[in-house]
């Protein structure tokens, strides 16, 4: 993982500020996270934690993170042992991926002890540790028995130990000589695995890394290895490591061309080329709040939302399906001027026809030429109950074509509904977002009412943004809140933004009576494709006019809307304006 034990390092070098600071409040937002909030001489910081195998780290951050309502266990037990206490140290063994963070603590007795908390971030083997005074384990945010680990057990009431450690350099402290005959003396292979062989706490990313810059990009067997290539490698080794000790590090984070995380380190990379884009940050707090939060918003909501999108998804599903059973039955009803013809003609041939007739030619005296019709007749019917048997087909036809198509337009504009809700769904970054949306569906008849007494929290108002020439932007987070933006809050003086044809949210430049600059309009056009589904687009239209000139039809869903009067912006979806704008 690119959390490395070196990167922990830059991480606690980053917290020492912290030391000194006492414990204000903790929180544990879901069952691998905790957020303790320290109050320090330069003020309150919120210290995040995680045990989670994917994204598990520690980090200053200033992230407005969800809580639950019923605080779980855990939660209760760190408010009971370190609650209010004062964080005396930060310590790190060696390069290991392991953070001690020391808290002076009174315990039940009011005598003050020492109660450790062991971050360890370790991919899978992720785990955050409540260790007494006396090095017994008070309890963790994954126990570990018999039956998980035969290694080491991490159970209430035994004494805590170390992970299983292998004998490796710290790169922090080694000599020339011992680097050197560490790398000489390793298995061959190629040489980023050697290195991470023979250092502990580096990743694959810092080894590729060290490993390009002595092969100045070219592929490198430890065996084959040049002088040349040695004394570039134990050169770009002590550089990294005076970075790191003098804090001078290179916050780095490479991504794809299509905006998706990939790697992270503390010193600038060089390894992609062109193939990946790179980005520096200030700290390293900051970039590894940027990067999970970047990295997993999407996995998160989609982990909290399961259920809601496999409903959207099904409902989605079966609307479609109910709508092309619908268009073919119109694609028959294209045959009822053939039947009101065939009525017709057997009208003015009755005298002709003959019961027990099977068919019959008539001349079609509607088209020039009177070109022959052969019609199909009932033997057991009289002429006229054949002619009436045409006429009651056309008249089905008629009928069936009025129904299928008002059918057809509201089983479309259901679907394009569930499209919006399934967008707000995708951009939704909090629980509260997703319980409103569970709410909206609910009032819809698409889920069923509980019927519990629980009362829902109070919804979030709309996200706010502030333009670059002043002017506040506001943005709903689903329908309703849509609906409210523009009919209830919006002055007929504010200008509406919503992109063309495409779901997504609505969006006001409250003007307060003044005209908002092209600026404003292009920003705010900006927000509007950023909170729409066409935000991964090269391109979006978003058309734009008075609030004045935004109706409801009646009857129609939250969220859907008619307006005139309007002209059209084309820009490009700009995350990272949009992100600076956001207040």
């Amino acid at each position: 993982m690119a959390l490395d034990g070196a990167f922990i390092y830059a991480v606690k070098n980053e917290l020492q500020p912290l030391i000194g600071g006492r414990v204000d409040k903790i929180y544990q937002p879901s069952r691998e996270e905790i957020v303790i909030t320290i109050r320090t001489k330069q003020g309150t910081k919120k210290l995040y934690i995680s045990a989670n195998a994917s994204s598990a780290r520690v980090c200053v951050t200033d992230r407005s993170i969800d809580n639950p309502q019923v605080p779980p266990m855990f939660c209760m037990l760190l408010r009971k042992h370190i609650g209010s206490g004062r964080l005396t140290d930060i310590r790190q063994d060696g390069l290991e991926r392991i953070l001690f963070l020391d808290f002076e603590c009174v315990n039940e007795l009011g005598d003050i002890v020492t109660v450790t908390l062991a971050c360890e971030i370790m991919g899978r083997c992720s785990n955050l540790i409540v260790i007494s005074h006396e090095g017994r384990i008070i309890d963790s945010i994954k126990r570990v028995d018999g039956e998980m680990s035969r290694e080491r057990l991490v159970l209430p009431g035994m004494s805590y130990s170390l992970p299983p450690r292998d004998n490796r350099l710290n790169f922090l402290t080694a000599a020339d000589e011992e680097m050197i005959s560490a790398i000489r003396g390793a298995s061959p292979a190629e040489l980023s695995k050697v290195l991470i062989r023979c250092f502990e706490g580096i990743s694959p990313v810092l080894a590729r890394e060290w490993t390009f810059f002595a092969g100045r990009g070219a592929y490198i067997d430890s065996d084959l290895i040049t002088e040349d290539q040695l004394s570039r490698l134990i050169f770009v080794i002590k550089r990294t490591r005076e970075q790191l000790t003098s804090g001078e590090c290179c916050f780095t984070v490479a991504g794809t061309k299509d905006g998706q995380l990939k790697d992270f380190s503390f010193i600038r990379l060089s390894q992609f080329g062109t193939l990946m884009i790179t980005k520096e940050l200030l700290s390293a707090s900051g970039l590894l709040d940027y990067f999970y939060s970047e990295r997993d918003s999407a996995q998160r909501t989609k982990q909290r939302a399961n259920d809601l999108f496999k409903l959207l998804v099904n409902l989605t599903e079966r609307v479609s399906r109910r709508i092309s059973a619908q268009r073919e039955e119109l694609a028959e009803c294209a045959e009822k001027d053939h039947f009101r013809l065939c009525g017709d003609l057997l009208s003015a041939n009755m005298y002709r026809i003959t019961k027990g007739d099977t068919s019959f030619s008539a001349e079609n005296f509607y088209e020039e030429g009177c070109p022959v019709v052969e019609i199909l007749l009932d033997p057991r019917k009289t002429p006229s109950q054949n002619a009436q048997k045409y006429y009651s087909e056309y008249k089905k036809c008629v009928t069936a074509e009025e129904m299928l198509t008002v059918r057809i337009a509201k089983g479309e504009e259901e679907l394009q509904y569930l499209d919006s809700v399934f967008d707000a769904l995708t951009r939704a970054d909090s629980e509260n977002d997703i319980i409103q949306l569970r709410l909206e569906l609910r009032d819809q008849g698409y889920i069923k009412s509980t019927g519990g007494k629980t009362k829902p929290p109070k919804a979030l108002p709309p996200i706010e943004y502030k333009s670059s020439d002043g002017f506040t932007i506001l943005v709903g987070r689903n329908n309703c809140q849509n609906d409210q933006l523009s009919l209830k809050f919006a002055e007929k003086s504010d200008l509406w933004l919503h992109t063309q044809n495409i779901t997504g949210s609505h969006v006001i430049i409250v003007t307060e009576g003044q005209t908002p600059p092209d600026r404003t309009i292009e920003e705010a056009a900006v927000i509007a494709a950023c909170n729409s589904r066409g935000r991964e687009s090269n391109l979006v239209p978003v058309d734009y006019c008075l609030a004045g000139y935004v109706k409801k039809p009646a009857g129609a869903k939250p969220g859907k809307v008619i307006f005139t009067n309007y002209k059209t912006a084309f820009v490009r979806p700009d995350g990272d304006l949009e992100k600076q704008l956001r207040v």
